[in-house]
């Protein structure tokens, strides 16, 4: 009885064993059929998605409730009153990191389905042999030299969001750190990543070439709003990151160009109000529209 026993029981063990296998094997070619073109998730997973992290976007909102609620007890501020303020400010720009790292996690769990894949392989962070790094820091400065000459041509209006930047030092700072460390990758991961590649695999490469565009270029419309200038710059700039994604067929390339692109801005608000006093040196009226841009592709 007890040989029977323990036979039964090494069966029991091996045929668990087997099974682990099997699904290790299964699980295996299943992530070997993935690629960034033709993904773990669909259309739906991506645009909830998406919808999510528009949604995370007024998280900021929500962590400002109490200093409002606390700051202008019996008085209902304005827009006006709330872009004066520097702490409102301050708490805003700084909420956006946690909206990014929430955002940055659940599109992590979509498109890993929890870790079962790479996210490497699903989203296509590598380099293809016809494009290289060069290349990606090549375009982004040639990008930033349109969007500079665009923003001077056509720009001038005042936006919020110059008005958040020049509030206080502080903001500035603190723009320029997310503009490099979080937003390119929370925005490539969601657009270039999620979105496309779910969209493509659907409707084609040029449909989701003009949806993704589309919808990153009308995510920014309200920062810059009514700077014709800088819409248009930040346009352009959505449809050469989206083309690059689908002539590559990776995302790293459009993150390097949109981290190199977003880190020049960085740079010029670093080093703002030096730049400042040379234009000053050369014209009385510096070049209107130029910091809104310069600000960063926040979300």
């Amino acid at each position: 009885m007890t040989n029977d026993s323990d036979s039964q029981t090494s069966l029991s063990a091996n045929l668990s064993q087997i099974n682990v296998n099997e699904e290790s094997v299964i699980s295996s070619q299943a992530a070997g059929h993935f690629t960034p073109d033709n993904p773990p998730w669909g259309v739906l997973q991506a645009f909830l998605t998406w919808l999510l992290s528009v949604f995370l976007l007024f998280l900021p909102q929500l962590f400002a409730l109490p200093y409002v609620a606390v700051r202008y007890q019996g008085e209902r501020p304005t827009i006006e009153m709330l872009l004066a303020d520097k702490t409102f400010i301050l708490i805003i720009i700084t909420g956006i990191l946690p909206a990014h790292l929430l955002t940055l996690g659940v599109a992590w769990a979509v498109a890993t389905r929890l870790g079962r894949f790479s996210l490497a392989q699903v989203l296509g962070w590598s380099w293809p042999r016809n494009f290289r790094i060069w290349h990606s820091v090549g375009l982004a400065i040639l990008m930033f030299m349109l969007a500079g000459v665009i923003i001077y041509k056509f720009g001038g209006q005042e936006t919020d969001l110059e008005r958040i930047i020049q509030s206080s030092r502080a903001a500035a700072l603190i723009t320029a750190f997310i503009a490099v460390a979080t937003a390119p990758l929370v925005e490539e991961v969601i657009y270039r990543g999620l979105l496309y590649s779910a969209v493509q695999r659907v409707f084609g490469q040029l449909a989701a070439v003009i949806i993704v565009a589309a919808a990153f270029a009308a995510l920014h419309v309200l920062q810059y709003w009514p700077n014709a200038g800088a819409i248009a710059s930040i346009a352009l700039l959505s449809v050469v990151l989206t083309v690059v994604r689908a002539r590559t067929g990776r995302l790293l390339p459009a993150f390097v160009i949109h981290t190199t692109f977003n880190g020049i801005q960085s740079l010029i608000i670093v080093v703002d109000p030096y730049l400042r006093t040379i234009l000053d040196s050369w014209s009385h009226k510096s070049p209107t529209g130029l910091i809104e841009f310069f600000a960063g592709f926040l979300r």
